[in-house]
């Protein structure tokens, strides 16, 4: 795995949380001489492909990455400060919800988005 990879990975890691390519830029930059802003995203797509890395994209808000992935939770976004929290899914188990008719389509994943607004912006 590449240095830039590596780092990456860890800075999500370390996180826990959910971090847009301009904090994962500059945080890699404190850790690697040089590293450019579209290396960062082809280091994000690399691991998001691999199932390393998740990539949540709020409707109107930058994309952001974290490292929790494999389980089955969702994302609370504010509709104010853009803030996500994870949120564990209610039945546990992938799908947590199930399409009245699912056109032929065999369902792994369901992805839900609740938006609202943060304790701090309320």
């Amino acid at each position: 795995m590449t240095r830039p990879r590596v780092a990456v990975l860890e800075i999500l890691h370390e996180s826990h949380g959910h971090l847009d390519v301009d904090d994962i830029t500059a945080r890699v930059r404190g850790r690697l001489d040089s590293v450019s802003v579209q290396a960062v995203y082809d280091v994000l797509a690399a691991l998001n492909r691999a199932g390393l890395a998740r990539r949540i994209a709020p409707a109107g808000a930058a994309a952001r990455f974290e490292a929790r992935v494999g389980d089955n939770h969702h994302h609370l976004v504010c509709r104010t400060c853009n803030a996500i929290v994870d949120v564990d899914c209610a039945t546990g188990a992938a799908p947590c919800l199930d399409p009245i008719d699912a056109a032929g389509f065999v369902v792994d994943e369901a992805e839900v988005t609740y938006w609202g607004l943060c304790a701090t912006c309320r």
